[in-house]
């Protein structure tokens, strides 16, 4: 009795003197950030300190907007203007009927267009001397970002500190490979082919040589961000390397909806998390 006595007046008392820690957010525009403002709107209501960094012109992140959180801003060299007209064309390129080589050429050109788009952003970001020194200074407990164009990542290997993902996925399985999750080409479909998750022999085929081209045509997407993480941080690494410092993936989506495959136990399935919660209809 003495001894359960014990044990719940320390559990008591470590509620007591609990507290919420200091988290820095990087999110990502457009439906990223749509996706990840309700919970940082969460996380603020439950006691944590809060502070999203954003730049001066993007399409949802207005720090105009009612907020319960601490929002910094950071200049960039472009107009509102130019920011709508490349997402425009980004859009517009996954709504063209071709066929799907022609798809994947699309794409990749549009993806490659935007990641050098939002590169700049994070240049802008990570060489504006006043904000990093804001940044070491704050002594934040944890990065919580969206980690798909990787200036949150570079952030939270330069600050030393924890990051926690928030993301629906990463091109060309990256993932999978920077939490040394298997991922096995004989039995999970890769991206765009349409395959079943039981493959013949040749889809198989077909998903291995597409496995194979990721490793040539995913390289360009990030050796940008490569060489701005070795300019912060000082040493060479990899994107992967980067994203393997992950504490834990928050992923977007529901298992129960993927092709059967395995998983990491710091990969964590939120799928529905942006539902609405509607009331029962009445009689």
């Amino acid at each position: 009795f003495y001894q359960l006595t014990g044990i719940l007046l320390l559990l008591a008392s470590s509620l007591i003197f609990a507290k919420g820690g200091k988290i820095l957010v990087i999110p990502q525009d457009g439906s990223h950030w749509l996706s990840m403002r309700p919970v940082v709107e969460k996380l603020q209501q439950k006691g944590h300190e809060v502070v999203v960094v954003v730049p001066s012109t993007s399409l949802y992140m207005k720090p105009k907007e009612p907020q319960n959180y601490t929002v910094k801003l950071y200049p960039i060299p472009y107009a509102e203007e130019h920011l709508a007209v490349v997402l425009k064309s980004f859009v517009n390129a996954h709504f063209i009927e071709q066929s799907v080589l022609n798809v994947i050429i699309t794409m990749y050109q549009s993806i490659l267009e935007m990641s050098r788009f939002f590169f700049t952003n994070c240049k802008s970001l990570l060489h504006n001397e006043d904000m990093m020194k804001y940044l070491r200074e704050s002594k934040f407990d944890v990065v919580f970002t969206d980690p798909i164009l990787m200036c949150g990542t570079v952030i939270a290997e330069y600050l030393s500190v924890p990051s926690v993902y928030f993301l629906r996925g990463f091109p060309c399985g990256m993932d999978f490979e920077a939490t040394q999750c298997p991922s096995p080409p004989s039995y999970v479909p890769r991206l765009f082919l349409n395959n079943p998750d039981s493959m013949t022999f040749a889809q198989r085929v077909k998903n291995m040589l597409v496995r194979m081209l990721e490793f040539v045509y995913c390289k360009p997407m990030f050796t940008q961000f490569e060489e701005l993480a070795y300019e912060i941080i000082q040493k060479k690494v990899t994107a992967t390397d980067l994203l393997s410092r992950g504490s834990v993936w928050l992923m977007r989506y529901d298992f129960v909806f993927e092709f059967p495959r395995p998983v990491m136990p710091n990969m964590v399935f939120i799928g529905g998390i942006n539902c609405d919660q509607k009331k029962k209809l009445s009689q």
